[in-house]
């Protein structure tokens, strides 16, 4: 069987390398190797989330495909597929053990293909790849899937199944209906007042309400009528937009760009789980993933993303050498109330003072209140002086940098990897991203814990994938959020970093 075949291969291919490796290499082979035969789905969760500098689990899927006599689909970003071209896939080729033989004449090719009928391994963007699904291209139908990075796969899903109605839409919506200009005019007019008189948030961005959406609603009605059987031919801005907004279950949003007086329209699917149902029975699938879900069942993950009765496999951390220090400060306030502000920038600066004997690398704090962060950065300037950065990809080597979770989550792979990073907060998805806010409605319509179903999950899957790269370095997480320690769901927050060893104030001196 091939999974006796895949596990002597990779074995010899690792004692020749004669250097640590990820200790669930054979384990995952076998199973990845077990999926192609078998043609059943299967969910892996490695515990090692996107942002780890080196992540080896990728053998664990290379070799099993490159071994695999038949066609195989890999789905990764842009970023992953270099590496395997250029690093892995060489290595692998150039090593003289019997691994290498068995896989010197797999042909392999970027998506869109230069030959279709070739037994070999076709590499995908996921936006390649979802388009594939959905235009139903059937010469890739049925074909063994594996998808690595799969914590983004929630992303990749949203960001494809959104469509748009851009600024510039509006004068093309005039052109095409010329005779209907006034009315237009006035429609977007209107839509402009109503939307700007929404309070500022960090995205500027917000559910569409009732009586914008009947502002629209009456304007479509309108051209419909004097346009009779005319159809919208642009696809940049209305065949999909107003199919999607005509449907039920769509979050419809705005997005302002204050700045130049104009905004954009958007829908989004409520519940993605019901898109993303159909195209998991079209082929065998291994969907790869760091930190996924709590459970090794992955209950809640796979009701988000429509996922069956699938096998499901979770790895922990290295308990030896991934293991992270964690410090919880007793007696801070509760982010909610406005004493954790004060509070919070005195235990920064009371931990970066500590932390000068046992440091000798980056510290990274991490906020994801965006006036804090601003606050926190003047207040340590003037303090730490230059060492104290605000969100660069090229901090001092014992430099101070402050960063917002977007930023931290992109670019963490390209800076070395924190001695100390402290979280103020907990990174719960908040209420004024129209998205949240919808699907939180959509929970409670459902009489749903929207909290413990959906914000908590995706706090820990954040949470995890923060703190990869400490990680690696086994250097000193700062948790400031005081609701770990007084909230019940405080130990899901543990379990979630775990492997940790407890520190406190003394161990900083």
């Amino acid at each position: 069987m091939i999974e006796v075949e895949v596990h002597q291969s990779l074995r010899n291919f690792l004692r020749s390398q004669k250097q640590p490796h990820w200790p669930h290499n054979l384990t995952m082979a076998r199973l990845v190797a077990r999926a192609l035969r078998l043609g059943r789905s299967a969910l892996i969760q490695t515990g090692s989330p996107p942002g780890s500098h080196n992540p080896q689990y990728q053998l664990s899927y290379l070799l099993p495909i490159l071994m695999w006599p038949q066609k195989t689909i890999l789905v990764a970003p842009l970023a992953v597929q270099q590496h395997l071209l250029k690093v892995e896939i060489p290595r692998l080729l150039a090593d003289k053990s019997q691994s290498s033989s068995s896989i010197s004449h797999k042909a392999i090719q970027t998506y869109p293909p230069q030959y279709m009928d070739v037994n070999g391994l076709l590499m995908m963007t996921p936006e390649a790849w979802l388009v594939s699904q959905w235009e139903e291209q059937q010469l890739l139908k049925g074909i063994p899937t594996i998808i690595d990075w799969a914590d983004d796969l929630e992303t990749w899903a949203q960001d494809y199944l959104t469509t748009g109605f851009l600024p510039a839409d509006w004068n093309q919506l005039m052109q095409m209906y010329s005779e209907q200009g006034d009315l237009i005019r006035e429609a977007r007019i209107n839509l402009t007042r109503s939307l700007f008189q929404h309070p500022v948030n960090p995205d500027n961005c917000y559910l569409i309400e009732e009586n914008e959406q009947q502002i629209l609603q009456k304007l479509i009605e309108r051209l419909s009528l004097n346009a009779k059987n005319k159809k919208l031919q642009s696809h940049n801005y209305s065949n999909d937009f107003w199919y999607q907004w005509h449907n039920d279950g769509q979050l419809r949003w705005a997005k302002i760009h204050r700045q130049r007086g104009s905004f954009s329209l958007y829908c989004t699917p409520c519940d993605l789980s019901e898109a993303l149902s159909k195209i998991w029975t079209q082929q065998p699938v291994v969907i790869i993933g760091g930190a996924l879900d709590l459970e090794t069942e992955a209950s809640t993950y796979r009701k988000m993303m429509g996922l069956g009765d699938i096998t499901c496999v979770k790895f922990s951390p290295d308990r030896h050498n991934e293991i992270i220090q964690l410090y919880i400060p007793n007696g801070l306030p509760m982010p909610n109330t406005p004493q954790f502000q004060e509070g919070s920038i005195q235990e920064i600066r009371t931990l970066l003072h500590k932390s000068v004997k046992i440091v000798h690398g980056l510290i990274v704090i991490l906020i994801g209140d965006v006036p804090l962060k601003t606050q926190i950065g003047a207040i340590l300037a003037s303090e730490f002086g230059s060492r104290v950065q605000v969100e660069t990809t090229s901090p001092e080597a014992q430099g101070i940098l402050i960063t917002g979770w977007e930023f931290w989550q992109k670019n963490q792979r390209l800076l070395p990897a924190p001695q100390l990073l402290i979280i103020t907060t907990l990174p719960l998805p908040s209420l004024e991203n129209p998205l949240v806010s919808g699907r939180v409605n959509l929970y409670r319509q459902r009489g749903l814990d929207w909290f413990r179903l959906y914000l908590l999950p995706k706090a820990l899957q954040e949470l995890q994938r923060a703190i990869v790269s400490v990680r690696e370095s086994q250097g000193i997480v700062a948790l400031l959020d005081s609701r770990v320690i007084r909230r019940t769901y405080g130990q899901q927050v543990l379990v979630a970093l775990s492997p940790f060893a407890k520190i406190g104030y003394l161990e900083f001196t």
